[in-house]
């Protein structure tokens, strides 16, 4: 099967499939420039870095900062392409960094600096970034600590946040629309809020303990990753009913990717990257596991 497929996560560095290993220390998520050959990798390091490779003919380090904050799991790039953000999960801080023409940092970043808790204490003792999402010109941040998805302009401001139950612990999310769907890391939920209507539903209908990790939506359908059933769901984009729920084809799904007519799950505790043939939606084994060190995220070239 041709494809390009770039590949983070915590062992040695990024894995691009068909070209070999580029050393980097726990490059957990990667994103792309809209525009330009560029992939932009996170460090998830005590004291956060992001790095600007060159992807013509391998990646290239071309351009690095810190990114103000403490363990950073999520970066996202403006569809402009002259912005980027991270989130820091360690203390809930997120950065706007500015990219020049070639899309590189330009300018001192800002930092978005966050507080509050939640009621799970081993987990909510305060604020932490989980993703970040450029929608309707506004960067939205969720909190699994505060159990919010922080909105800010692109400048800084803060306008009042979208507040989700107590104890979801709001991981990854997506936006379709005027609909938000939200991933409850803590509590095993999919909520959709749309409009005056809010829908909740569970994960995953195994009934086992549930941390959902990444969540899509691709047309009128939901896919979400369940780490503990170890599967990926398959439900209504209108209403959240279940459609499907198969094996992730490995253990802990980290995160996965729709790519064309085919779904690549990253199993981070059984080191592979599993490979699916969507049929109608629904995901179908093809049997094939791409062997990666640990990966947590899959970026389609």
């Amino acid at each position: 099967m041709k494809r390009h497929l770039y590949i983070g996560g915590y062992g040695p560095g990024i894995v691009t499939i068909g070209e070999g290993l580029t050393r980097l220390a726990s490059p957990s998520f990667l994103a792309r420039h809209p525009s330009l050959p560029i992939v932009y990798a996170v460090g998830e390091l005590s004291q956060g870095w992001i790095t600007a490779f060159s992807a013509e003919g391998g990646l290239s380090p071309w351009d690095e900062r810190a990114t103000g904050g403490d363990s950073p799991c999520h970066v996202a790039v403006h569809p402009s392409g002259t912005l980027l953000a991270v989130a820091n999960y360690g203390d809930g801080v997120a950065s706007l960094h500015r990219l020049d023409a070639r899309g590189l940092f330009e300018g001192e970043p800002i930092v978005l600096r966050h507080q509050g808790s939640g009621p799970v204490a081993d987990r909510q003792e305060g604020p932490h970034a989980h993703q970040c999402v450029f929608h309707d010109d506004l960067l939205h941040v969720s909190d699994l600590g505060t159990d919010e998805i922080r909105r800010y302009t692109l400048d800084g401001a803060e306008p009042a946040p979208i507040a989700l139950p107590p104890g979801t612990g709001p991981r990854h999310f997506a936006f379709a629309g005027s609909r938000l769907y939200v991933a409850g890391e803590l509590d095993g939920s999919v909520t959709l809020l749309d409009g005056t209507r809010t829908t909740r539903v569970p994960a995953s209908a195994s009934g086992a303990a549930n941390a959902p990790s990444h969540l899509e939506v691709v047309g009128d359908l939901v896919y979400v990753a369940n780490r503990g059933p170890d599967t990926i769901s398959v439900l209504s984009a209108d209403d959240l009913s279940p459609v499907a729920e198969v094996s992730s084809g490995g253990a802990w799904p980290r995160h996965f990717a729709v790519h064309g007519e085919h779904l690549y799950v990253a199993n981070q505790n059984s080191g592979g990257v599993a490979v699916f043939a969507l049929k109608d939606g629904v995901p179908e084994p093809t049997g094939e596991v791409i062997e990666v060190e640990s990966p947590a995220c899959v970026l389609p070239g």
